[in-house]
């Protein structure tokens, strides 16, 4: 009987890795440096809580941005 499957981590990730220099943050997903090294090892809710600020922290960071093609 084999063991039934952890679901995957939930991630903010985009596949567009560029940490901006001005503001720290990756412009894909809006984590920092240091949320990115430490995802791994966060519990799923923390992670969750993480998710939900992101949005507005690039709003916060980009505002030029539309939110389109990013």
């Amino acid at each position: 009987m084999n063991a039934p499957l952890r679901p995957k981590p939930s991630s903010p990730c985009t596949k567009v890795c560029v940490l901006d220099a001005v503001t720290g943050l990756c412009e894909g997903c809006g984590r920092s440096r240091n949320e990115i090294a430490l995802w791994g090892s966060m519990s799923e809710p923390q992670r969750l809580a993480l998710m939900a600020l992101l949005p507005e922290r690039l709003r916060q960071a980009y505002p030029h941005r539309t939110g389109e093609g990013r």
